[in-house]
């Protein structure tokens, strides 16, 4: 039994985002997103390039990590982290991204800084079991 349409722009979009954020690969990149990219986000400049040429300035330590994907039709949300940014604590994003013939199409994102133990008032991290000063202790 083959792969669902759901199944594979999960895979799509989770490798787009390795190879852009992670990998650093523009080239490799270009044959993940659309010419016709659509970008919604309020931070970052129209189109493919307004994406591409805001990575390019942003930290070499920068990453993006997955905690889950979730997919129906041509729409697929990633929830994930992203640190090394030069910011003072990572970002929880929910990017929403819809798929056109294999490629990422459109993009829609929330974003907010990763609450720290102190700032947390349920007690719980925000990403995996942990919070980020315990990650990544101060210099």
């Amino acid at each position: 039994m083959g792969q669902t349409v759901e199944e594979r722009n999960k895979e799509i979009v989770r490798e787009a985002f390795d190879t852009l954020f992670n990998k650093r690969d523009y080239a490799a990149a270009e044959k993940f997103w659309s010419p016709d990219y659509t970008q919604h986000s309020a931070h970052i400049e129209p189109g493919r390039d307004g994406l591409f040429d805001l990575v390019k300035i942003l930290p070499d330590e920068l990453r993006h990590e997955v905690d889950f994907i979730m997919a129906e039709g041509d729409m697929v949300v990633v929830r994930g982290r992203f640190s090394g940014h030069a910011q003072p604590v990572p970002w929880i994003a929910a990017d929403f991204v819809r798929m056109e013939d294999g490629l990422l199409r459109e993009h829609w994102d929330i974003i907010e800084d990763e609450a720290s133990r102190a700032n947390s008032l349920s007690g719980l991290p925000m990403y995996g079991d942990t919070f980020p000063e315990e990650r990544w202790p101060k210099q």
